[in-house]
């Protein structure tokens, strides 16, 4: 007859736990409980071990069952085993953290007292960033249908045993709300050295955050070397050595770069080396950082660049950019640009418009980067309703304001069928300088206020759009470069960026308060 144990079932809801007692054997697997009675309900364990309380990270884990025991530290001689060599990258980065031997690939047999476990495997058709870790008997496993699901088990259980605390006995189950979950950096207006950024794409990659966005290109500069075109860098500049050193970093940590060559405005650094490409209006003034997209060789070099770059970058997304064209920023495009004009009806037609040809624009880039096997996203203002040419359905929106001339409401965007990444200028921005009406965000307006689906300003959307908005990213934007140091973003990022770790993984409402939050991130470090 099996032994039976009493012990507890835990949903975690953003840092605190809402009990419900039930029983199950005490072989039982690190599955569900037989049978739960309601929450609340006391009852009396049969062993006399307590049972262990949450596991406390950011963002907190999502579910957790408790049991009675002594939970698993690390210790000297302790090793990190894993189930399939696919997962030595993770083992040997958990081992070299917690200071425990790697041991190499092992068959489930092999087990030693105080070992951690690695593997994948799990159900079909779980959300592949998923895990499961499981304390019992002295031992710890973490287990997902993907290495990037047992990487971020890793890290709930690096924060768990920071500062010689105790991974508490019981199953930890957990995967994030939103799949993308970012953080974007402005390298073009003010240069970060690449240390500097390896050591945030280390943070965020902690905080289970899977992009880094990386803007490079701007009127202020052009910061990434580039071969093809040497006459369009700026310095400073990383090479492309070091842009590899941090791809092949952030691919180790499941942190995917998604790089940006804003087009066809903000190429103010691209046009000062070739100025016959310069837009001007119909008095023959060049209008700044505007490229002239009526003229074919326009489009050919930034083709061009895209194509080097995609060598340097080779995750899965690109951003396009597509903001803020100053010629369709005047009260009468057609009469300021008629060249601009003519080249539009000579397409699309005698009612053909600039935002036609700037929507053409979009697309001829979108249909770039889908060959280079890349999915496009685009700037919210980038995107015009009506005329003779509509966006590409597969360009993602990167919603970042309502504030620019007819910008749209994302609900539109949305009700057509668009999926969306929140950028909402309001929480998620942090511009230097703090210029116009931009102030530095803080971690605790978004941790009480913000949520995915607080796309524009601080009114949500509606629950039914929420499939539809892919996740959320912090831009960091250098518009006054010289108004902080690079330690001083450092610094100011810190809580805003585990406060938005914690709404990305779990929207809903968090159980610790702002201020135990805090306590939290400073025990954690």
């Amino acid at each position: 007859m099996r032994q039976a144990r009493w012990a507890a079932a835990a949903v975690v809801a953003a840092g605190s736990a809402v009990l419900a007692y039930g029983v199950w054997p005490a072989d039982g697997g690190g599955g569900s409980p037989g049978g739960r009675t309601p929450a609340g309900t006391r009852a009396t364990p049969a062993s006399p071990r307590p049972v262990s309380a949450p596991p406390r990270t950011i963002p907190a884990v999502r579910e957790y069952v408790p049991a009675a025991g002594p939970g698993w530290k690390p210790r000297d001689g302790a090793r990190v085993v894993v189930g399939d060599d696919d997962l030595a990258d993770e083992g040997r980065l958990v081992a070299g953290e917690l200071g425990l031997t790697y041991a190499g690939e092992k068959g489930a047999g092999d087990v030693r007292d105080g070992d951690l476990r690695l593997e994948t495997g799990g159900d079909q058709g779980a959300n592949p960033e998923s895990y499961r870790l499981t304390v019992r008997d002295g031992r710890a496993v973490i287990s997902g249908p993907s290495d990037a699901g047992v990487f971020y088990g890793t890290r709930t259980l690096k924060q768990t045993v920071a500062g010689g605390g105790t991974a508490p006995e019981g199953v930890v189950r957990d995967e994030p709300a939103k799949a993308k979950r970012g953080l974007m950096l402005d390298i073009a207006r003010k240069f970060y050295a690449a240390d500097w950024i390896e050591d945030r794409i280390r943070e965020i990659a902690d905080l289970k955050y899977n992009e880094f966005g990386l803007h490079f290109s701007d009127d202020q500069g052009f910061r990434v070397e580039s071969a093809g075109h040497p006459e369009v860098v700026s310095d400073p500049h990383l090479t492309k050595a070091e842009v590899r050193r941090i791809v092949d970093l952030a691919r180790s940590l499941h942190v995917r770069i998604v790089p940006e060559i804003d087009s066809p405005g903000h190429l103010g650094a691209v046009l000062r080396a070739h100025p016959d490409l310069q837009l001007r209006n119909a008095n023959g003034r060049p209008t700044a950082g505007a490229i002239d997209i009526s003229e074919p060789a326009a489009g050919r070099l930034v083709d061009e660049l895209i194509e080097e770059y995609s060598e340097v970058f080779p995750g899965s997304e690109w951003h396009l950019g597509a903001d803020e064209y100053l010629a369709l920023m005047v009260s009468d495009p057609e009469a300021s640009y008629p060249g601009l004009a003519a080249a539009a009806r000579e397409k699309y037609g005698p009612d053909g418009t600039v935002e036609d040809l700037t929507t053409g624009w979009l697309n001829d880039r979108a249909a770039t980067v889908r060959k280079l096997d890349r999915t496009p996203r685009a700037w919210n203002d980038g995107f015009f309703d009506g005329g003779a040419v509509a966006p590409s359905e597969d360009i993602q929106v990167a919603y970042w304001t309502g504030k620019e001339i007819g910008a749209r409401e994302p609900a539109e965007f949305l009700e057509a069928g668009r999926e969306l990444i929140n950028y909402n200028d309001e929480y998620l921005y942090y511009v230097l300088g703090e210029p116009q009406t931009f102030v530095y965000p803080t971690g605790q307006r978004i941790y009480e206020e913000w949520t995915p689906l607080v796309v524009r300003g601080s009114t949500p959307v509606p629950e039914r759009y929420d499939a539809q908005i892919l996740g959320g990213s912090l831009a960091v934007w250098g518009d006054r470069p010289n108004a902080q140091t690079q330690e001083q973003v450092a610094a100011g990022l810190r809580m805003p960026l585990r406060a938005t770790a914690q709404k990305l993984w779990d929207r809903r409402e968090p159980s610790l308060s702002w201020t135990d939050f805090q306590q939290l991130a400073e025990r954690l470090g």
